[in-house]
């Protein structure tokens, strides 16, 4: 972990973290145009905001904290809105949520104890704790769109404005016509007070039977674009050459800012509204949401929840982050409001943030931290790859404090330096992965980093071919990268519960020398292993019970039989993949003939070029690799070359599987499909003709969702290939 901040320190990154939020502000809200991703902004925000609240005495009127967006563009009209347009504090974790809450709590009881002083010394104080039935909360889902502010007077649509600076909009009237959602005429007075009455809000109609048809009625809310028409409109640009939205909430903003209002009108935006400014009699927000409706406005309050604590936030905050496909547009979190106007107002605002309402944001896709140090692995073909150690940040609800950055060639062209700060995501949503340097943050203690000329593990000299922009160990014996080609061994030939923690129990006890070995081990090979000296048995075999050791040479004998292309991707020969492996399968039949295949016979097979030929030809020239091939049909290892049937329904076909199956491996599925014609694929493209899912898919099935590829389940599945 980084060291705490001294205050002189903390003072110098806040002022830079206050000039490199307020550029991409600028940039977000003025221009339309992002260089960082938005996750990677509020994680900035949020870094500003918690060092903020630790030395408050560097709080300035001036920081991105204390304001709500960028100026109010020159094109249009400046509105000044009746009351300031505030935005809302980010939470990102159930802790943020419970610190929210712990504040709260603290500033009710000092003012309930000061009243309770200036009334009686005998008053029992906190109103959380002597009333915390009346404290609830009204939680709906965050959209993710371009805020707005209607005004209506005497029941016509008036000014529509943009939230600009907060103080000033933008008059985006006429734009803002265009949307359906959006009335032009709010709906009849004893139309309104007749639906309140239904709904049992009988004060609130009969204050607005009294109430003067003359006065404005100020509503706010969001415009958005659903996620259909998103896709559409990007295509029609793609269409005319022209360069596609990065996402709904810039398309939103695009085309509010139209001068034209008849483009604003071809983009089809929707809109919904959840805030009544003016006073109705309303004494919760959920009665707010209520009379808006009543008044004819769109509003969310089927996927709103009236929650009674922590504990039904964090519920409602789960279930909308798991089924938030299933919404006709994008939400980036929700909102949590305390339900009570009164104690709303009490609690009052903190610079330009209510203090009774937060934004409670699904885990970041993206977010910022520290390069502590840089560390190089070796991988099983002797490859040195760089690693970022970072300080352990949470990026899309997982823990991370380590990220590749690939080779040296990448670490230039980011111009990464150890003391860095730097935006990381990850990549799928599974692979961390640096994104981009802030160099603006930079304090002048960072280093430069070198690779190094020798192997970290055995100290062999590091190789780089020309035109490669890896570095390697040549050393075929480097403990590194014996020990990840056991992993990639096991990985291929689908061993079930042969894990890397059970393979580093079994090398550190020198019970195996190479993957051929596994398929020699016998249960009395591993129990006896209490008879090691105790510093062994401790550290190696602690809980290989009888039963445990059974189970694992079960699973390791199951897998004597392997398919051709299987052992050919098994054997880690540089360069060959999975596709790769099954295009030499297909061509030579056999693992003789591929042994003994020229240069010019594997240049003539489909999608194999110099490079990977090469790699083919110079494994099978070694004389360790073919020792170890005979070694593998020595202990056992049958090759099966299965004929295609000449029926192929899937021919043509592109499958990708994500999540768990139950009735067959992943592995077992591939191999089903490459027997009936079809094609693997890793990846998610508009080229994909299936995504099969099982239990937990990851984000493979929400891309195919969003490129509209069709998706199928295991039974399905089975249909398919029966």
């Amino acid at each position: 972990m980084a060291e705490e901040l001294s205050k002189a320190e903390a003072k110098k990154r806040i002022e830079k973290l206050k000039r490199l939020i307020n550029h991409h502000r600028y940039l977000y809200h003025v221009l339309d145009r992002q260089e960082i991703s938005e996750a990677a902004l509020d994680s900035l925000k949020k870094e500003l905001f918690d060092l903020e609240q630790k030395y408050p005495e560097f709080i300035t009127p001036d920081s991105p904290t204390q304001r709500v967006g960028g100026k109010p563009l020159e094109k249009f009209a400046k509105v000044r809105h009746p009351v300031p347009m505030i935005s809302l504090n980010d939470a990102f974790s159930q802790e943020d949520m419970e610190d929210w809450s712990e504040r709260n709590s603290k500033l009710l009881e000092k003012e309930e104890i000061s009243k309770a002083k200036r009334t009686s010394s005998s008053s029992s104080p906190s109103l959380l704790l002597r009333k915390s039935s009346v404290i609830d909360f009204y939680c709906e889902p965050k959209l993710d769109g371009l805020a707005i502010e209607l005004i209506y007077k005497n029941g016509v649509l008036k000014t529509g404005s943009t939230r600009g600076d907060g103080i000033l909009g933008e008059d985006v009237t006429q734009n803002l016509k265009t949307i359906e959602a959006i009335p032009l005429k709010l709906r009849e007075k004893e139309e309104v007070i007749k639906d309140l009455e239904k709904i049992d809000l009988k004060d609130i109609a009969a204050f607005l039977r009294v109430r003067p048809e003359s006065d404005p009625i100020v509503v706010r809310g969001e415009v958005i674009v659903t996620k259909k028409e998103f896709k559409k409109v990007n295509r029609e640009q793609e269409k005319k050459g022209l360069p596609t939205f990065a996402n709904p909430r810039n398309m939103a903003a695009g085309s509010i800012r139209q001068l034209d209002p008849k483009i604003t009108a071809k983009r089809h935006l929707d809109s919904n509204t959840y805030i009544l400014i003016t006073y109705f009699g309303q004494k919760t927000h959920q009665e707010a949401h209520k009379i808006l409706k009543a008044l004819g406005f769109k509003t969310n309050n089927k996927y709103n929840k009236l929650s009674k604590n922590l504990a039904e936030i964090f519920e409602y905050h789960d279930f909308w982050q798991k089924n938030r496909e299933k919404l006709p547009y994008e939400i980036d979190g929700v909102v949590v409001t305390i339900n009570q106007n009164e104690i709303f107002e009490k609690l009052g605002v903190v610079g330009k943030a209510p203090r009774g309402a937060i934004a409670f944001k699904f885990p970041l896709k993206q977010s910022t931290t520290e390069i502590e140090n840089i560390i190089v692995q070796v991988g099983r073909t002797g490859s040195l790859t760089p690693v970022a150690v970072l300080k352990p940040v949470e990026v899309g609800g997982v823990t991370i404090s380590r990220a590749t950055l690939h080779n040296e060639d990448e670490i230039k062209r980011l111009g990464v330096k150890i003391g860095d700060t730097v935006i990381v995501g990850r990549a799928g949503d599974v692979i961390p992965d640096i994104i981009k340097v802030l160099p603006e943050l930079r304090t002048g203690k960072e280093k430069e980093f070198k690779m190094p000329k020798k192997c970290p593990v055995c100290g062999t000299k590091i190789i780089k071919s020309e035109g490669e922009v890896v570095s390697r160990c040549p050393n075929p014996k480097c403990p590194a990268k014996q020990r990840r080609y056991f992993y990639f061994f096991v990985s291929a030939f689908d061993i079930i519960g042969l894990g890397p923690k059970i393979i580093d129990k079994l090398l550190d006890a020198g019970l195996i020398s190479d993957p051929a070995d596994l398929f020699k081990l016998e249960v009395g090979d591993i129990i006896p292993l209490e008879s090691l000296p105790r510093t062994v048995t401790k550290s190696l075999v602690r809980g290989f019970a009888e039963k445990s050791a059974q189970n694992l040479i079960k699973a390791i004998q199951s897998r004597r039989k392997i398919n051709l292309p299987n052992f050919i991707f098994a054997l880690g020969i540089r360069n060959v993949g999975e596709e790769t492996a099954q295009d030499l399968a297909e061509f030579f039949g056999s693992i003789e003939k591929l042994k003994e295949a020229s240069l010019e016979e594997l240049q003539r097979i489909r999608d194999i070029g110099p490079v990977v030929a090469k790699s083919i030809f110079d494994f099978f020239r070694e004389k360790r690799n073919c020792k170890f091939i005979e070694k593998l049909k020595k202990v056992g290892i049958k090759i099966i070359t299965e004929e295609k049937p000449k029926h192929q329904p899937l021919k043509g076909k592109t499958f990708v599987l994500t999540g768990s199956l139950e009735t067959m491996t992943r592995e077992e599925a591939k191999e089903k499909i490459r027997l009936l014609g079809g094609e693997i694929s890793e990846s998610v493209s508009k080229k994909t003709d299936f995504v099969i899912f099982g239990e937990e898919p990851g984000s493979k099935l929400e891309k195919a969702k969003k490129l509209e590829v069709k998706t199928i389940g295991e039974k399905e599945f089975l249909k398919l290939i029966s």
